[in-house]
């Protein structure tokens, strides 16, 4: 197996793709937001559930493995973890026809910039970790 095949590695890069193609949106969205008859445009989040499809076990049952005494057994579950999906509602449109709201697009890009920011810092620790698993640190 390559290092590019691991699975947290791949997740964080179609992580940092879908951030870098969203800033590309949420852009034209700003630069559009006098444009009449303009529609705003977001992209939908990668679904960490798609990626995990393929494995054996449900992500809800994930449980962590003992393999000496000392570690604390499984058990723990992510049941109700899907009651935090979040609904988007309707996007309001000016007389003009243009549906684009600056407040909306500038919290929009901050928290693409945090997403982006915390893939990069988990894979850049993911690879660390990888590194020193393979005593090359």
């Amino acid at each position: 197996m390559a290092i590019t095949d691991v699975p947290i590695l791949s997740m964080l890069r179609t992580k940092m793709s879908w951030a870098q193609e969203r800033q590309k949106v949420l852009a034209q969205n700003v630069a559009n937001s006098d444009t009449p008859n303009y529609r705003g445009r977001d992209l939908a989040a990668p679904k960490f559930d798609d990626a995990v499809a393929g494995t054996s076990r449900p992500v809800d049952q994930v449980t962590l493995a003992a393999t000496t005494p000392g570690h604390i057994g499984g058990g723990m579950s992510l049941n109700g973890a899907s009651k935090y999906a979040t609904t988007k509602g309707g996007y309001e449109v000016r007389p003009g026809g243009n549906s684009v709201n600056l407040e909306d697009e500038m919290m929009k890009v901050a928290s693409n910039q945090m997403e982006y920011q915390a893939a990069t810092a988990l894979y850049t620790r993911s690879l660390t970790l990888l590194k020193v698993a393979l005593g090359k640190r």
